[in-house]
């Protein structure tokens, strides 16, 4: 009988120590872990002020990569929301929603710090649980970003969850850590530029019938211009035997953005998605059967080749183009400056998680006016072609503007998350001095 009430009053005092021990604990937990990743301020704030490349950095695919994701909210900033759900026992399902992004994008690189906050749902313990992410310049010339991430969370009078801030070092932690290597590892991915001075546009763009040619010249200014008047005349000639009109201004694609050399096409609008080659009437919205390839033996006219091109002649072909939403962006600069700002371009889509492909759907940019000769500059829209995309960009209406071209886009789920395309970059060779002249647009 000693024995049972011995255990009896044991069992007590363990009790009480547990209590007094749970009642002293911090009603609070945290933990933390900071990085410098050396990019420009706007990029490191922009890609954590929205979700879209969250698949990508965030920890959870790395042990599920099954795991789904489902965007919800406005694309950017406060409300905006990711939830994902997984079999994986260390995934499971949760939600971030973001509720603070402080200063905003268009202050960030003035103020020179940011901090975002995320709310976080899951089914680890405690409540109001959130991820603070504080973003500061850091560095010599403040080249550096420090970026710091606090996984915060909640107790109150909960002594169980209490007695769970001893275990906060594990899955927050570790969630902390590798979400952290990934973001730096996803930033050295994207083109390093400052585009705080970019003012892009999300544009729906109408397909349109065009007559091109495909060229190529070395990278400089003077070789590129030879190469685009040729290629002007080879079209002017094909309009007037096809006796069908210019419909807009010049365009130029890229389609080989190399260190030495530049390939690329030079494409006039024309009026008509119906041509006449050698009296066989040929509708370009409707390409026929694609020709065997013959070795040694160029296209005949009249012959159809892949991607819908109809051979006008040995030069000159005609497709129809663009359709579907692209990022657009004004330049009215010397032509040296069209690298950088597809660079710009390019960047922007990937730190906001626009989806695009170069490698079919190509930068190109549209002649406004070209280059004056007094003043060395000229009058540029500049268009990276979207695969997926909100309607807008952040601080532009919620309707996506027109255009009167962009490259082919496919539609995209914005509910399950695709996969981004964070597109190859010659990022130093596009800067060159010696880049691409008026008309032309890097494939990125």
């Amino acid at each position: 009988m000693m024995r049972v009430l011995e255990f009896i009053v044991a069992l007590v005092m363990v009790a009480i120590l547990y209590l007094v021990a749970g009642v002293l604990m911090p009603d609070q937990g945290s933990t933390s872990r900071t990085i410098e990743v050396s990019h420009d301020l706007r990029q490191v704030y922009d890609i954590l002020s929205n979700f879209r490349r969250f698949p990508d950095y965030g920890v959870l695919r790395a042990y599920d990569p099954n795991t789904q994701f489902t965007f919800s909210g406005p694309a950017y900033g406060v409300g905006a929301e990711v939830s994902w759900n997984s079999s994986n026992p260390k995934v499971k399902s949760g939600t971030l929603t973001i509720t603070k992004d402080d200063p905003g994008f268009s202050q960030v690189s003035m103020q020179g710090s940011g901090e975002i906050e995320w709310a976080l749902k899951n089914g680890w313990d405690g409540h109001h649980k959130r991820f603070v992410i504080e973003l500061e310049r850091a560095g010599n010339s403040d080249r550096l970003v420090k970026v710091t991430m606090r996984y915060k969370v909640d107790y109150g009078w909960n002594l169980i969850d209490r007695y769970s801030r001893l275990y906060i070092h594990g899955e927050p932690a570790s969630f902390v850590q590798y979400t952290l290597s990934n973001l730096q590892n996803v930033l050295a991915s994207i083109p390093n530029v400052d585009y705080n001075t970019l003012t892009p546009a999300i544009v729906q763009t109408q397909r349109q019938p065009i007559l091109f040619v495909s060229t190529r010249a070395k990278r400089t200014l003077e070789d590129v211009s030879t190469a685009t008047q040729k290629a002007l005349t080879q079209i002017d000639a094909a309009m007037k035997k096809l006796g069908v009109k210019a419909a807009g201004p010049r365009i130029t694609i890229t389609t080989d953005y190399g260190s030495q050399n530049y390939g690329f096409d030079v494409a006039v609008p024309i009026d008509t998605s119906t041509l006449t080659v050698d009296k066989q009437s040929y509708d370009l919205t409707q390409p026929g059967t694609v020709a065997a390839a013959t070795q040694n033996t160029a296209p005949a006219p009249g012959s159809w080749e892949k991607n819908g091109v109809l051979v006008v002649d040995s030069d000159v072909m005609a497709r129809m183009a663009f359709g579907g939403k692209a990022l657009e962006a004004d330049l009215q600069a010397s032509p040296a400056s069209l690298p950088l700002m597809r660079l710009n371009l390019e960047s922007f889509a990937q730190t906001h998680g626009y989806g695009f492909d170069p490698n079919t759907h190509r930068f190109y940019d549209v002649v406004v006016q070209d280059v004056n000769p007094n003043t060395g500059e000229g009058s540029y829209k500049v268009y990276l072609p979207l695969t997926w995309a909100p309607d807008a960009v952040p601080g532009q209406s919620t309707q996506p503007a027109t255009a009167s071209s962009a490259a082919p886009a496919a539609a995209a789920s914005v509910v399950v998350a695709p996969a981004t395309s964070t597109a190859a970059s010659a990022s130093a060779a596009a800067a060159s001095s010696t880049a691409v002249p008026a008309s032309a647009a890097t494939a990125g």
